[in-house]
């Protein structure tokens, strides 16, 4: 692992906020996390990564979780919350959103986005077991 991505250790005052994350990438089916970048990453299934934390990474001000999202999602939500949402670095470009955590976390929404994030990334196969283990 290169310097740059050493992995820094949860402070006390965000452990709570990584476990209720983790909690909730895990709901999603074959959902597993391994570290990328020196960051826990959620990966669906054996597939694409749908979310990765930014535990103050490269000097980051906020703890937050890196999301990708389909085209204009990002740019709607920045504009719409831009202390909740930025556009983060490497990835935003590619319509990833960064969700800040450590201010007053709307977790149903994070968990609604978490979903998109994975729909949007899984296979086929995940997102039909997802949709079905779903109450209509």
């Amino acid at each position: 692992m290169s310097p740059g991505h050493q992995v820094r250790p949860i402070s006390k005052r965000d452990a709570a906020l990584v476990a209720k994350l983790r909690a909730l990438c895990f709901a999603f089916p074959e959902a597993n996390e391994k570290v990328s970048h020196g960051e826990p990453t959620w990966f669906a299934g054996k597939g694409k990564v749908f979310a990765m934390l930014d535990n103050h990474h490269h000097g980051s001000e906020h703890l937050s979780v890196w999301l990708p999202m389909s085209p204009g999602v990002q740019e709607e939500l920045v504009a719409a919350e831009p202390a909740r949402f930025f556009r983060p670095p490497y990835v935003g470009s590619a319509g990833w959103v960064g969700v800040v955590l450590d201010r007053r976390p709307d977790w149903a929404l994070i968990s609604k986005l978490l979903r998109e994030a994975f729909l949007h990334r899984a296979g086929a196969r995940l997102r039909a077991k997802l949709e079905r283990s779903t109450p209509a």
